[in-house]
């Protein structure tokens, strides 16, 4: 099967030797995702909604480039720096795949590499055949 590695343009994929998302056959893994504009600045700071949110349209971008919709992913990971905000992260985790409803994971963690980064996911998708 053909391997098609899914680049957003990020100064780390190179440096660190990571794909956004990569597809193989009808699968597609989309990176740990954090809340970064194409431009590379941080959306949301001090905000885990507006991270949420900027993470998921980021993945949907990926996935599309992947030849992937939302409606393809079975599984999200959600890491958050302070699980009490779990619940508004949660909300907007809904909003993009209340219709869905993948397997989820929702994890609390001490840290993410940038101290504003507050929310970080990944996902995974199966396009359906046909």
């Amino acid at each position: 099967m053909e391997r098609i590695n899914i680049s957003s343009g990020a100064k780390w994929e190179n440096i660190v030797g990571y794909s956004r998302a990569v597809r193989i056959g009808n699968r597609v893994v989309v990176s740990g995702t954090t809340s970064f504009d194409p431009e590379g600045n941080l959306v949301g700071r001090g905000d885990p909604k507006a991270q949420t949110r900027q993470i998921l349209d980021t993945i949907k971008t990926a996935l599309e480039k992947a030849g992937a919709e939302l409606s393809d992913v079975i599984r999200t990971r959600i890491y958050v720096v302070d699980i009490t905000h779990w619940e508004e992260i949660g909300r907007i985790h809904g909003e993009f795949f209340g219709g869905i409803r993948p397997a989820v994971t929702l994890v609390g963690i001490n840290r993410l590499v940038d101290p504003d980064m507050l929310v970080e996911i990944e996902v995974e998708a199966v396009i359906a055949e046909g």
